[in-house]
């Protein structure tokens, strides 16, 4: 998977372009990913995620950073040695077509605020 462009609220992922909020896994994409409390990220909304067992975790956490990630996320995967990374979603882009392919990598990407 590549994402050849990302601007707010959109995103070019192999091709196709994506206008809500997604998750990137090695194979496939999923374009319908949204938190339970919207801007803030907690486990339950990463089990999907979880099930598919990735090495790296890279969160987008909007254009602004506007999405929080709970304290209980971050702790629960260095306990489970997964490398988690938490950036804005512009920067969350470039790491992952940088590691992509490299790892399993898989990116949870909110697109806008």
């Amino acid at each position: 998977m590549k994402i050849q462009h990302y601007s707010f609220g959109r995103i070019t992922i192999d091709g196709k372009t994506y206008t809500s909020d997604v998750i990137i896994y090695p194979d496939r994409v999923n374009s319908s990913w949204w938190r339970k409390e919207g801007h803030f990220l907690q486990m339950d909304d990463l089990r999907e995620v979880l099930d598919a067992r990735p090495e790296v975790i890279i969160i987008g956490t909007g254009y602004s950073g506007v999405m929080r990630v709970s304290d209980n996320v971050m702790s629960k995967l260095k306990s489970m040695k997964i490398d988690m990374h938490v950036a804005r979603t512009t920067d969350a882009v470039d790491l992952f077509n940088e590691l992509s392919g490299k790892r399993k990598t898989i990116a949870c990407l909110h697109l806008t605020c």
